[in-house]
Order: C-alpha cells, then structure tokens, then sequence
C-alpha cells in the first residue's frame, strides 16, 4: 500500500452483532413517545440467528465504500487490545483499508454492540468504551487530500480541536463532515472551525434543522444557514423523499434509486449515501453526478445485512446508472 492516502476516514470503530428475531416473537407498535420494539419479558424468547460484522461505525462504513470505488482509503480510530479489535484490524485489511492509523489501547477493550433485527428496522444496543483520543502525528508524505470525519464518543471533544488546528495548519487537505449524534448535540458554535473549514457537508433534514435551528419545511433556509457556518458543498438526505444538494450557486434535488425488493436491512444506507456522494466529488463530478451516485449505493446496501457488504464498487455503480429510469435524474430547485 502506498504511503500516499486519498482520504483518511476519522472515526470510532464497534463490531455489531445483529440477532434476528423471530417476525412473531416481538411486536413494534407507535404511541405518542415514538414508536417500540416489545417482547416477552422475563422469558426465553427464540430468536432466528446471529451474524457478526465487524469494522462498522459511520467512519468505518465510509473508509470501505471509498476503498470499492477505488481510493485509497484509510482509518484513524480506536481500538481495544483483545480479540475484537484485532478481528476489526483484520477485517479493513481485507477490504483494502489502510489500518496504520488504527491506536490499539492495551487496557481497553473494543467497541461491542448489538443489533435487535426486526423485520427490516434494527434497534441497536450501544456502549460507546472511554478511550483517550489523540490526533495522530503525520508525516509530510501521509497526509492525505482528503478527511472524512465522523461520528465520535463524548469524551473526544478535545480532538475535534486538535484536528482543527491540524487542518489549519495543512490547507491543502479537505474536509467531509458528516457529523454524528455528539457532534450535533454539541453544537454548530462549538465547532465552528471544523463546519467553516468543510469542503462537504452531508446530514439528513432533521439534523439540519438540529445543527443550524432552522425552517423544517424550508430546505432553502437549512441550505443558507449552513452554507453560512462555512460549508462550501451540503447535501441534505430526507428518506424516501430523496435528497437535496448544493454547492452555493446550484441547488438540485433528486429522487432515490428504485429498490428491486423491498429493503431487507436498513443499516448503514446514511454511511453509503454520504460516503459515495463524497467520493463522486473527491473523483472530480459536481454536486448533479454526486447526488445521481449516492442513492445507488444506498439502495444496494439496504438489500443486505449491515452497512458494508452491499457497498459497489465504479464499475457495478455505473452500470446501475446506466439502467436508471428515465425520471431518474436531479432537477434544479
């Protein structure tokens, strides 16, 4: 692997373990809290089967949908020293990751998570491991063009400074932000100087309105108010209504890809969309190639389970384009 990184995925890194339940040994139902998985309690409840996926998180997802589109990608994250982390280390390797950045801590263990799979929709059960973060030290000739940074744990705030003034000091190097529950929760204002150093900025409309406290019914308004935190390129996903793009001159909006089978797990569509969107642009395309890439990849990865094994690589995305519809296509707004 060359010394030379396209882009350097920054984020945490957990091994899922998704256990499939059994369609009528849990119920979902929606009251005014949201809407519930139930099941037995204080029961044996049978469950169908578990499989494990391991090396998946939001910066995880991404470096490996950069990888099969043909970057090369690497990761800077944490691990434990047990079993799972290197299982993690070993499973990027075979996805052509670059894992030199990868911080092993010997006292710690790996990020563990599991997945209630129900039907299509997943409840994940989340415990995110305190590690100390430390911006890794590179070398002139590892610094990559690009960083995609994404979701970290609550104890990472100071690293968000240190990658700042990282940045800072490297002008050269752009920014993919898609910004993960901390960071949002944090604030625009706190991290005012990453969103003014973003080249690409992807997040869904509720986030959007979370980020910026903006119109929801005005995609307009979202657009203004985080252009104006500094973002030069945004693309607001909004679900099955597709998604909206711009780049401070155009604004299109396009419809998602149609799904050949109803979705059989949606995990990690967010990680696919938002990664290949950015990769379409690190690859040259505008905002209008960018948004007709990402629903592909997207629409691909919800017909498997987890986030990574229905990534595509150029070539599988571009023969999908070739057979859209007709109607598939961005449209200036």
């Amino acid at each position: 692997m060359s010394s030379q990184i396209d882009v350097l995925s920054v984020g945490d890194i957990v091994t899922d373990a998704f256990i499939k339940l059994i369609d009528d040994q849990a119920v979902s139902y929606q009251n005014e809290q949201g809407k519930w998985l139930a099941m037995p309690f204080g029961m044996k409840v049978p469950f169908d089967h578990v499989e494990i996926l391991e090396a998946v998180g939001n910066a995880a997802n991404a470096s490996v949908s950069f990888a099969r589109l043909g970057l090369n990608s690497g990761l800077a994250a944490n691990v434990g020293g047990d079993q799972h982390g290197r299982d993690m280390i070993t499973a990027l390797h075979k996805n052509k990751v670059d894992t030199r950045f990868i911080h092993v801590n010997p006292d710690k263990v790996s990020n563990y998570h599991y997945v209630l799979w129900y039907k299509e929709e997943r409840t994940i059960l989340i415990k995110h491991e305190a590690y100390e973060y430390h911006w890794p030290h590179l070398r002139p000739k590892e610094i990559p063009k690009w960083i995609y940074f994404s979701s970290v744990g609550k104890d990472a705030l100071e690293y968000h400074d240190d990658l700042a003034e990282w940045l800072e000091e490297n002008p050269e190097v752009k920014l993919a932000f898609q910004p993960g529950t901390f960071q949002i929760d944090v604030g625009a204002e706190r991290l005012q100087r990453l969103y003014h150093r973003t080249e690409v900025l992807v997040l869904n409309r509720e986030e959007a309105v979370e980020v910026t406290g903006g119109n929801y019914d005005d995609i307009h308004d979202l657009f203004n108010r985080l252009h104006g935190l500094g973002a030069r390129i945004i693309c607001i996903t909004d679900g099955p209504a597709g998604a909206y793009a711009s780049d401070g001159e155009n604004r299109f909006k396009m419809p998602p890809y149609p799904d050949p089978a109803p979705p059989f797990e949606r995990t990690g569509a967010g990680d696919a969309f938002a990664s290949t969107f950015v990769a379409a642009i690190m690859k040259g395309s505008n905002i209008e190639g960018a948004l007709q890439w990402a629903p592909i990849n997207s629409m691909n990865v919800v017909q498997h389970t987890g986030a990574q094994e229905g990534l595509l690589t150029e070539k599988q995305l571009g023969e999908l384009l070739k057979n859209a519809p007709e109607w598939y296509k961005p449209e200036r707004f």
